[in-house]
């Protein structure tokens, strides 16, 4: 603790933003080339120290947040990047996209604001590279023992470091014809360019990890067969299965999945196309989906242009503070405005959401393109419509942001391996991480307890950045226990452990 005064004598101040209309103009980042040093450093030395720090709790990979927040405090860079990186593989992944809720478990939300702790994290995570400390760390000798990973997620490259560390030879295999999962093409460049996802995978690459795009294992590569090849398997494909909206209208054109319209916009950043292949430039958006993706998607049309924007959320608006039965230090349903939902609002407008909304159906023209939404209030329990509060908004463009129900389903991943469901819709596993099959093991190539272990949203379901990162580390060390019989790894996180709720 560097200042025992800190957290009275000095008010939280976020880092801000760009300028909306300056942001708007582009696709870089949201904090681009604002200065953040000194403030951070001022920032870092409110932090407590506390005696039992909740910020531990709230964050899954357990940062040590009161650490490297003392030595950002001193400008110590050096041993700042230390401690971040000693439990987080990707610091400048969750400092940027994580929703923070270490700050929520922070002792001074008790009765004050709390430490700016995730502007503290992406500091660091800049220093470690512009200052030279994320050189490669190569294992000094190999075990002899091969790993592969299906997918290239948060969770897949967490899981693929660490194994690789330890030395064990690691083959990450991705479907699409780029590394990074979701981090590649369901984040827009304004959240985080892709750069810093680049040289990642470039210091993975000289650490040794081996990389194969284009190849969707259960239809290009038998999964049975990269079973009998590989010493260990971990399956970290994530939670893509898509929800639908079964309304009359579905099959209008002009109603699109909201990964795949943020896909094809950020593949127009990566130089595929000239200008996006489902634009809303010129158009009326409706995006049904009040969560992160949502927002994405909200920040992504007003940079294409829309003419103009609703966000439907069938949720009641939240409150300003937390709820009784929502304590600290757990995470609370407040009412948050994220930096799309200030670029919609311009100067002091209106908030784009329409919260307690349900879709009845789509109105299209002769040519079968959406132009309309019917929706209606929905009731506080139950979530039914109210018909007598039904309208229409004009609707040119549909983006469908209602989350994931999980893996999909009826792959050939899936059937080949035999991997069954648990109860919430993941693929099961048991608390070692390893996979649960339908068949016993001797009859699926090692499937199930056999050296096959199920990572990230796959086992999980559909989560935060950081938890897949935990999910990562953690199915590591299980793997690198299978095939050494112990292991040096730290594993932040059961497959059970569930974020903090009252």
């Amino acid at each position: 603790m560097t200042d025992p005064y800190g957290f009275l004598r000095t008010p939280r101040r976020p880092v801000p933003a760009r300028p909306v209309q300056e942001r708007l103009s582009d696709w870089n980042e949201v904090y681009a080339g604002q200065v953040r040093l000194p403030l951070v450093s001022e920032q870092a030395g409110r932090c407590m120290d506390c005696g039992i720090p909740f910020c531990h709790s709230g964050c899954p990979l357990g940062n040590l947040i009161p650490e490297w927040n003392a030595y950002a405090r001193k400008g110590d860079w050096w041993a700042a990047a230390e401690r971040l990186h000693a439990t987080n593989n990707f610091p400048e992944f969750t400092g940027r996209l994580c929703p923070a809720p270490c700050e929520d478990a922070c002792v001074l939300t008790i009765n004050a604001d709390p430490v700016t702790i995730k502007n503290v994290e992406q500091a660091i995570a800049d220093q470690i590279w512009a200052r030279g400390y994320a050189t490669p760390q190569p294992p000094g000798r190999l075990s002899g023992k091969t790993v592969a990973i299906v997918g290239s997620g948060p969770a897949g490259l967490a899981a693929a470091q660490q194994l690789t560390r330890v030395g064990h030879t690691v083959a990450v295999y991705e479907r699409a014809d780029r590394i990074g999962g979701l981090l590649r093409y369901g984040i827009p460049a304004f959240k985080m360019e892709k750069r810093h996802l680049d040289r990642r995978i470039e210091q993975m690459r000289a650490e040794g990890t081996k990389f194969r795009t284009d190849v969707d294992i259960g239809s290009d590569l038998d999964a049975t067969e990269l079973v009998e090849r590989h010493d260990a398997v971990v399956i970290a494909v994530g939670a893509t299965g898509q929800r639908e909206l079964p309304v009359p209208g579905r099959e209008l054109y002009g109603i699109h999945q909201a990964m795949d319209y943020l896909t094809l916009a950020n593949r127009v950043a990566e130089g595929d196309h000239d200008v996006p292949v489902v634009t809303a430039e010129g158009k009326h958006v409706v995006i049904i989906g009040g969560g992160d993706t949502g927002s994405d998607c909200l920040g992504t049309v007003l940079r294409q242009g829309a003419a103009s924007v609703v966000q439907l959320d069938i949720n009641p608006e939240p409150g300003d503070t937390r709820r009784d039965t929502e304590p600290w230090p757990v995470y609370p349903k407040v009412y948050r405005i994220s930096h799309a939902h200030e670029e919609a609002r311009g100067r002091e407008g209106p908030d784009p959401r329409v919260f307690s909304s349900a879709t009845l159906c789509f109105d299209g023209d002769r040519s079968g393109q959406v132009r309309a939404l019917r929706l209606a209030e929905v009731e506080p329990e139950g979530r039914r419509p109210r018909l007598e509060t039904e309208r229409v908004i004009p609707a040119d463009l549909v983006l469908l942001a209602l989350g994931f129900f999980g893996p999909e389903r009826g792959t050939g991943l899936m059937r080949q391996l035999r991997l069954t469901l648990d109860d919430r819709g993941n693929f099961a596993r048991n608390a070692a991480f390893a996979a649960e099959s339908a068949e016993p093991a001797e009859r699926t190539a090692r499937a199930g307890s056999g050296g096959v272990f199920i990572a990230g949203d796959a086992g999980r379901g559909q989560s935060l950045v950081v938890w897949a990162i935990a999910e990562g580390r953690s199915v590591a060390a299980a793997t690198d226990r299978y095939l050494n019989g112990s292991t040096v790894l730290l594993a932040p996180i059961a497959p059970q452990d569930r974020p903090l709720v009252a």
